[in-house]
């Protein structure tokens, strides 16, 4: 799949599938356009699609990496609440694991919650990336200032 010595990079964002396949298969099964959204985020970041259902099938496998910046682990959580709205149905059991995850990733417990709430928001209005991005930032920064 990977060579033995593969970079800091590609772990990152190997973990990154890996927890985005974690939360697809939360509520019990995984939805094909959970599964294209995954490949698409792998393909965004230099992994083969055949490469992305491998770490797929083997997600349980591995632990979280944490990115060692904030703009890395919102694009993470971003991603989750994304992948979360792809197949129509939010799943209690998809939230609770954004949430979790959230925390993992290191936002505050307090506010993680209404951190997903807000992209999960911008998503369903169709809003740019960025502009979620921004905004959530800004909230982060009154939040925690």
């Amino acid at each position: 799949m990977f060579g033995f010595f593969e970079n800091e990079q590609t772990r990152k964002v190997k973990s990154h599938i890996q927890n985005l396949a974690a939360l697809a298969k939360a509520d019990g099964h995984l939805d094909e356009r959970e599964m294209s959204f995954i490949v698409t985020v792998g393909k965004r970041n230099g992994i083969r699609a055949d490469q992305v259902r491998t770490i797929v099938a083997n997600s349980s496998l591995n632990q979280l990496i944490v990115p060692d910046n904030d703009s890395e682990r919102f694009d993470q959580i971003f991603d989750m609440v994304d992948m979360m709205l792809a197949d129509g149905i939010v799943d209690d059991s998809e939230m609770d694991f954004c949430t979790i995850m959230a925390e993992k990733l290191g936002f505050r417990k307090d506010i993680v919650g209404l951190l997903v709430k807000k992209i999960s928001q911008g998503v369903k209005d169709g809003r740019e990336r960025g502009d979620i991005k921004d905004e959530t930032q800004a909230f982060l920064k009154t939040a925690c200032g």
